[in-house]
């Protein structure tokens, strides 16, 4: 199945992709007031930090569960010790009535002990008592920097018996998106896709955290359609600021297709939360 040129955006696929949104926040210091400014009960995705740890996104979620949100910590298998921590975490996360968790497998050089990958995690919870009705792993449309295509392919066909769904890291092209859901399901995985997408911010700082994480072809993509010329003119356009419609709109069309089988829209704020809320707000009224 070929996309060939991007289909025109709907406005019925739109108003689905933004009402079916996760938020991911990071457990930094400003975790308090940024939380304030998403819609009550919203689902909220709390990363695990580097500097702060596991800990943490578990301290972030049990207190985001106990104020009404539909919390989604993130259980990174390179910063979990052992088993006896894990099973830790899931009576805690349980306990706080959290169902559903994300399983990546984590930005450390080093595991903090013996789970090595997300897939080592995903096991080892299995058969634990504790468990969770959703459970989420990662999808990278434009590959991964220290992982070649063959290796992400067989870490996800691993994967996905233990897993609900997919989230895509960040990706600001979304022919790029609709072009890996094709080659994963030619692959027989039909788990459905949230797909990863940035927040509102300045395109300084949104360039800063995209080559920090690592998606250098989507810097690309921001600069490609009329060139640098046209790239310049976005920059002062907007002044400045990067704003998602593009993406947003060219993934429309397809939200309805069982084969892309796209479930939602998962934003990464950056803990920048007022901007996003506000031109999804707009976009959702218009």
């Amino acid at each position: 199945m070929s996309l060939g040129k991007r289909a025109t955006s709907d406005h019925s696929g739109v108003q689905t992709l933004l009402a079916n949104t996760r938020f991911e926040l990071m457990p930094f210091e400003s975790f308090d007031d940024e939380i304030q400014h998403l819609p009550d009960g919203a689902t909220i995705a709390i990363t695990t930090s580097p500097q702060l740890g596991i800990e943490r996104t578990v301290d972030r979620s049990e207190d985001a569960a106990e104020m009404g949100f539909d919390v989604v910590p993130h259980i990174a298998a390179r910063y979990v010790e052992d088993r006896a921590q894990l099973e830790e975490i899931a009576r805690r996360l349980t306990e706080a009535g959290i169902t559903d968790i994300f399983v990546p497998g984590g930005d450390r050089e080093e595991p903090a002990g013996e789970f090595e990958s997300a897939y080592d995690l995903l096991t080892a919870l299995d058969e634990m008592e504790y468990s969770f009705e959703e459970v989420g792993i990662t999808g990278y449309p434009e590959g991964h920097d220290f992982l070649d295509e063959k290796t992400l392919a067989e870490s996800m066909d691993k994967k996905t018996p233990y897993a609900t769904y997919i989230v895509t890291q960040l990706c600001y092209d979304p022919d790029a998106v609709l072009e890996w859901i094709e080659t994963i399901r030619d692959r027989g995985v039909d788990l459905p896709v949230e797909i990863g997408i940035p927040g509102v911010m300045k395109y300084k700082r949104l360039m800063q955290i995209s080559q920090k994480v690592g998606v250098g072809d989507s810097i690309k993509f921001l600069r490609k359609t009329t060139g640098i010329l046209g790239f310049v003119k976005q920059l002062v356009g907007s002044r400045g600021t990067y704003k998602p419609d593009d993406l947003i709109d060219g993934l429309a069309p397809h939200v309805d297709d069982e084969y892309y089988n796209i479930s939602g829209i998962h934003i990464y704020t950056f803990n920048q939360t007022p901007d996003t809320e506000s031109w999804r707000h707009d976009r959702l009224d218009s």
